[in-house]
């Protein structure tokens, strides 16, 4: 009997006809969720427990729903992060998580830098100003010759560094576990965390978070912030303390903060109030071509899988 394969997605194929193509080419059964709406965990529950595979957003696979799909042997996950799965649930049913980390890079490194810009030029700031028909001016900062601080120096933050490298910015970084080669070849000044904090005007974050080694930008770690400085944050929701990053802003120890993620979504919290905060939907990798390229992979590994595993 061939693998049956769900679609999670509630927007397949709509940027690009091609995902829908591998899937149609790889000739196994398949249903596209068609609600128009990202699944919750009783859908989910529901829907998938007659599938083997399935093409999964960021709906929820916690121990409670995996135990509901007896069937599930993969979960092909579009997308890089695997934070609403239970992974060690996961392995311990024998059901293999695969994602797609190299189609992200590029949005996210892009907008990482269009963050930095629109902070140190104040380009959302002046454009709320004009919708209010004030003709008022604040003294911007070039990005050469600034200190960029980068927490993490994994796939998305090597690519950052060299991008502010190649913008003449004084790039430095840090890392759970620091590449000394890698840093002096791309020249990275590589830094102890809390020096990274206390040396750069902007920081961007780029880490990522196991049990083993957790992370969070505290009332601590701000203050350790140089005055005056910036933060941006595309990669986590959990790695900043929103409460203390209001309080950072508000009273002027940081200049400005821009965020893609949050710790709950869809966001509607004090930092919405934040004048020299730069707020945007969680859309790092919401570009036409990430999309339809991680839509593609994932549709090709969980094809992969089914080939490699026939019983």
């Amino acid at each position: 009997m061939k693998a049956q394969i769900y679609v999670a997605l509630s927007t397949f194929a709509r940027e690009s006809a091609q995902p829908l193509q591998l899937l149609k080419a790889g000739g196994l059964p398949f249903e596209i969720n068609a609600t128009g709406k990202r699944l919750t965990k009783d859908q989910v529950k529901t829907i998938l427990k007659d599938y083997d595979g399935v093409v999964a957003g960021v709906e929820p696979y916690d121990a409670d729903v995996l135990g509901a799909l007896p069937r599930l042997r993969c979960i092909s996950r579009c997308g890089v992060g695997v934070d609403n799965i239970d992974m060690p649930q996961a392995k311990a049913r024998g059901i293999t998580v695969l994602n797609t980390p190299e189609a992200v890079v590029r949005p996210v490194v892009e907008l990482t830098l269009g963050l930095v810009m629109d902070l140190l030029r104040k380009v959302t700031f002046h454009t709320e100003l004009l919708r209010q028909k004030k003709w008022e001016k604040m003294t911007g900062l070039q990005l050469a010759g600034r200190k960029i601080g980068i927490i993490g120096l994994g796939r998305i933050g090597r690519q950052v560094a060299q991008l502010f490298k190649k913008l003449d910015a004084d790039v430095y970084g840090y890392d759970l576990v620091p590449d000394p080669a890698w840093a002096t070849k791309a020249g990275v000044k590589l830094l102890g965390f809390y020096d990274l904090l206390k040396e750069c005007d902007v920081v961007t974050l780029h880490i990522s978070v196991t049990p083993e080694y957790p992370f969070c930008m505290g009332t601590e770690e701000l203050a350790h912030m140089k005055k005056g400085a910036m933060l941006v944050n595309v990669s986590r929701g959990s790695l900043v303390d929103e409460g203390a990053l209001v309080a950072a802003l508000r009273s002027g120890h940081l200049a400005g903060a821009a965020l893609d993620v949050y710790s709950q979504e869809p966001y509607a919290g004090p930092l919405c109030d934040c004048p020299n905060a730069i707020l945007t939907p969680h859309v790092a990798t919401l570009t036409e071509e990430s999309r339809a390229a991680m839509e593609a992979q994932a549709v090709e590994n969980l094809i992969r899988f089914f080939k490699e595993h026939r019983s």
